[in-house]
């Protein structure tokens, strides 16, 4: 085998679509685009925009509603919590807030606080320090020695009026 030989596989490399290249070759006069006016432009039709028929987002009705000050926790399974102990990230001894999760990895992104979830298998006595905790979990947490205490939720902020 030489450099010279190697080559992709059939289909690998796709050739460019050669347009207004003359009327001979198909491609040619409007290149693929149809005949004169908005839809032959660049940027193509409004979006959204149905011809002057009444548009699917206003035909449909709306449903829901999104609180504007509403809460994020981070929430956190007792299987991850016990996987970051057994790997030796996360200190068993002292108590587990969302600071010391943060630290070894087991949250992302830290946002209001803890909202602790009873997934998952906890071994080890452990003192959890968070905001919210299912009765599952709090219960699992219990059986394995360890305590949960609830910290105070979090305020929403308002939005602010003008």
């Amino acid at each position: 085998m030489r450099l010279n030989e190697i080559a992709g596989l059939p289909g690998a490399r796709k050739t460019r679509k050669r347009v207004g290249r003359g009327i001979g070759s198909g491609l040619g006069k409007t290149a693929g685009r149809g005949g004169k006016g908005q839809t032959a432009r660049s940027g193509g039709a409004k979006a959204g925009f149905e011809g002057g028929q009444m548009p699917i987002y206003r035909r449909l009705p709306k449903r829901g509603f999104k609180k504007p000050n509403a809460v994020t926790y981070n929430e956190v399974n007792l299987g991850a919590v016990q996987n970051a102990i057994d790997a030796k990230t996360l200190d068993a001894s002292a108590p587990i807030t969302l600071q010391t999760l943060a630290a070894a990895g087991v949250i992302n992104r830290v946002h209001a606080g803890v909202r602790l979830l009873g997934q998952g298998e906890i071994k080890t006595k452990v003192a959890f320090e968070v905001h919210h905790a299912s009765k599952g979990a709090i219960a699992a947490v219990e059986k394995a020695g360890g305590s949960v205490k609830m910290l105070k939720p979090v305020e929403p902020v308002a939005a602010e009026t003008k």
